[in-house]
């Protein structure tokens, strides 16, 4: 190998070694030595010598937050999307949802991705039905949350007209920041969620809206 090739190598070495990567999550350390802990925010509650004492709710939501199953749901483009927020790049698994499965009666989020035609609307719907409470939902891209582009008699204008939908994540597709975005998202629902709140007028009457008993 010539001197010169070896420089280049050396010098091409140097730039990739210092190069920014466009990640900007979990970036910030956060000051968390009085408590005691540096990956999860301790929910409010009363610390004592040897103990710490809190409600049921908060404990529960925490682990909920952390400890997502998404089922992703991909038609189109927007698959490709969520494809690459679960790449090492990205890397989904730092917010607890790196397990990704396709069994709707183990997954907790519904990721609706791309567009949804009507004939498909009775097998999301289906999907929807089968997973077990608590679940949630996020439409991701623009063809799930309003048609998109697709205004035409065969596209489904929004799967929020068969299932409720918890957040929303536009773009055409979105970006990878965007899908993590919308995760974190759904993880702030999750945590601040009462566990009563299923049983509640209000969630029941939701349900009954979309004819779900």
């Amino acid at each position: 190998m010539s001197a010169e090739i070896l420089q280049t190598f050396v010098v091409s070495s140097n730039k990739l070694k210092y190069m920014a990567r466009p990640v900007r999550f979990n970036l910030i350390e956060k000051d968390t030595s009085d408590r005691g802990i540096n990956q999860v925010m301790m929910p409010e509650g009363h610390m004592g010598e040897g103990f710490f004492a809190t409600s049921l709710d908060k404990v529960v939501g925490l682990a909920r937050k952390n400890s997502m199953w998404p089922l992703p749901f991909a038609t189109s483009c927007c698959g490709i999307e969520f494809m690459a927020t679960m790449g090492s790049h990205y890397d989904l698994s730092r917010f607890g949802s790196e397990r990704v499965g396709f069994s709707p009666r183990q997954c907790d989020l519904l990721m609706v991705m791309g567009t949804i035609a009507k004939k498909m609307a009775p097998v999301l719907r289906q999907v929807y039905l089968q997973m077990a409470e608590p679940r949630w939902v996020m439409a991701v891209g623009a063809c799930a949350s309003s048609g998109g582009i697709f205004d035409t008699y065969s596209v489904l204008q929004g799967i929020d007209q068969v299932i409720p939908v918890d957040v929303y994540v536009p773009g055409c597709p979105p970006r990878p920041e965007a899908i993590i975005d919308g995760v974190l998202k759904i993880q702030d629902l999750v945590q601040d969620e009462s566990l009563r709140r299923r049983n509640g007028d209000q969630y029941k009457a939701l349900m009954e809206g979309y004819g779900i008993q």
